[in-house]
C-alpha cells in the first residue's frame, strides 16, 4: 500500500496562516491581534435560549435544511434588504458560513469550471475551489490612497467562456472595505451579461462603520438579474459574537438551494441543534444588542488605528469587519509577512499578513490587525507596538 500523502490539489492548503500565527501567539505569550474572534461573549438572551434549548431536549440532530424557526428567522432578517426567500425552499441552515460558500462551490462548479477570487481573499475560497476540482482566476482589487475598490475593468478581462462563478465578500475581509453601490451594479452587470453565478459571503452585514457617510451594506442578490443567480451567504458568528457555535446559512432561489444541500448533507449533514434555536431568538430579539456591538467596535476600530499610527505604520481605511489593514513600509520594512513572523518574538503581539490571502505581491506591504478584543487587550497591544 503506498504511503497516504495529501492530494496535489490540497498540498497548498495544509496549514492555515491563523491557526499557524495563533499557536505562534500561544506559545510566546503574545497579544493575539491575528485570528478575528472577539474575547467577549454574545448576547445574554441568546446565551439563556441555547441553554434552554439543551435542558429541553434539543440535542439530537435537527432537520437537514435546518430548524424550522432559524430558517423562518433567516428568512424575515433578509426582508431587511427587500428580499424575500420562502423558508422551506430557499434557507438552508450550514456549519457555519465556510461550509456553505464551501458546499456552494462543490454544488455549482464542476471541474475545469473557472471560479473568479478577488484579492486579497480569505484563504478557505481557494481550498474550496480546489476541492471541487474547478481552477481559481485571481484579480486583485485596485488600491488608491489606502483604499480598495473592484476592479471592473480587471474582472471583465478575467471572464472566460469557462467561467462559471465570482466569490464576492462584502464588508470585505481582511481589508475592511464595503463596497459601494456604483460597483456592485457594475459587478451584477457582468454577472447577468456573462450568466455568472454570484457566491457573496456577507457574514459582517452588521459591521459596517461611519454610518454618516453613507456607508452601508448592499447585497448584490438585490441588484437586478441577481436573485436568480446568487448565493446569499451568511452567519450568526461575527454579528452575535459567537464564532465557536458555526451557525450559518445560504439563502437563494430553490435550485440554487437545492445544489448547495446536495453538497453540504455529505459534509456535516446536520450540526448545533440547540445553537439554531438559540440564533432563531437573536435574529428575532437582539438586533438592538447587535447596534450597540457595532458602535463598540466602531470605537475599537479608532482606538487601535491611532495606536498603529502612533507606532509608525500607515493605516488604512477600514469601514467595515473586524480588521484594520497597517502598511509596514513607513517603518522602513518592505516585507510584512516577515515582520509578522517576527512581531511575536520581537514584542509580544501577532498580526497576520495580508500576503497570505493571495498569490500576488501586490498586497506584502500591509498587516492585518482585528480590534474585537478587549480595550485593556488593545491597549497592551499598541504600548508593544510602539516599541518597534
Amino acid at each position: 500500500m503506498r504511503d497516504p500523502v495529501l492530494v496535489p490539489r490540497l498540498r497548498p492548503f495544509a496549514s492555515t496562516v491563523f491557526a499557524e500565527m495563533t499557536a505562534l501567539a500561544t506559545r510566546t505569550g503574545s497579544v493575539n491581534l491575528g485570528q478575528g474572534f472577539p474575547d467577549t461573549d454574545g448576547p445574554a438572551g441568546m446565551l439563556d435560549a441555547a441553554r434552554q434549548a439543551i435542558a429541553d431536549g434539543v440535542n439530537q440532530y435537527p432537520p437537514g435544511p435546518g430548524r424550522p424557526e432559524l430558517r423562518e428567522a433567516v428568512a424575515a432578517h433578509r426582508q431587511r434588504y427587500g428580499t424575500s426567500f420562502d423558508p422551506e425552499s430557499e434557507v438552508l441552515v450550514t456549519a457555519g458560513a465556510t461550509e456553505a460558500i464551501t458546499a456552494a462551490l462543490l454544488g455549482l462548479t464542476d471541474a475545469d469550471d473557472e471560479v473568479i477570487l478577488l484579492a486579497p481573499y480569505y484563504d478557505s475560497y481557494a481550498a474550496a475551489v480546489a476541492m471541487a476540482g474547478a481552477r481559481r482566476v485571481v484579480v486583485s482589487l485596485a488600491q488608491s490612497d489606502g483604499t480598495f475598490r473592484l476592479d471592473l475593468d480587471a474582472i471583465r478581462a478575467a471572464i472566460t467562456p469557462r467561467t462559471r462563478a465570482v466569490v464576492l465578500n462584502s464588508p470585505h475581509n481582511p481589508t475592511g472595505t464595503v463596497f459601494g453601490r456604483d460597483e456592485l451594479a457594475g459587478l451584477a452587470q457582468l454577472c447577468v451579461e456573462h450568466d455568472l453565478i454570484a457566491i457573496t459571503d456577507e457574514v459582517y452585514e452588521h459591521l459596517v462603520f461611519d454610518a454618516p457617510s453613507g456607508r452601508e451594506h448592499i447585497p448584490l442578490g438585490t441588484f437586478p438579474g441577481m436573485a436568480e443567480r446568487t448565493v446569499t451567504i451568511s452567519s450568526a458568528g461575527k454579528t452575535f459574537s459567537c464564532t465557536g457555535w458555526k451557525i450559518g446559512w445560504a439563502c437563494g432561489t430553490p435550485e440554487i438551494v437545492a445544489a448547495v444541500r446536495a453538497a453540504k448533507q455529505f459534509l456535516t449533514f446536520v450540526s448545533g441543534g440547540p445553537f439554531q434555536v438559540a440564533v432563531a431568538h437573536a435574529l428575532n430579539n437582539e438586533l438592538p444588542w447587535v447596534e450597540r456591538n457595532r458602535q463598540a467596535l466602531q470605537r475599537k476600530r479608532d482606538r487601535l488605528s491611532e495606536g498603529l499610527a502612533d507606532a509608525g505604520f500607515g493605516v488604512l481605511e477600514s469601514s467595515g469587519t473586524y480588521f484594520v489593514c497597517a502598511d509596514v513600509r513607513p517603518l522602513g520594512i518592505t516585507d510584512a509577512t516577515e515582520l509578522a513572523w517576527q512581531l511575536p518574538e520581537r514584542i509580544g503581539v501577532a498580526a497576520v499578513p495580508v500576503g497570505s490571502f493571495t498569490e500576488g505581491p501586490e498586497f506584502d506591504h500591509l498587516l492585518r490587525f482585528a480590534f474585537c478584543k478587549q480595550d485593556d487587550v488593545l491597549d497592551e497591544a499598541i504600548k508593544r507596538l510602539r516599541s518597534l
